[in-house]
């Protein structure tokens, strides 16, 4: 399969913890449909400690998976929003 174009969108996102509207990173968003998964390649900004977990609330927000041979973000129904 192919994997996703490195160089991506230039349309950025922001993504918040849906519990505690914390803000968990920017990322490069192509289309305009829910935010299912995050490639890593496409994340500009990370203001997380530990992956997929939220640093203030501590909730998983996330699981780590290859998606098209890349590495990526599987993100949990309604753990997350983004702006």
């Amino acid at each position: 399969m192919a994997k996703p174009n490195k160089k991506g969108p230039t349309r950025t996102v922001d993504v918040f913890c849906a519990k505690c509207k914390t803000q968990l990173f920017k990322y490069r968003k192509g289309g305009k449909g829910a935010l299912v998964k995050c490639f890593k390649e496409r994340i500009t900004v990370s203001y997380t400690t530990t992956d997929c977990q939220c640093p203030q609330c501590s909730t998983p927000f996330a699981r780590d998976v290859l998606v098209r041979g890349a590495p990526a973000f599987k993100m949990i129904g309604g753990k997350v929003t983004f702006k």
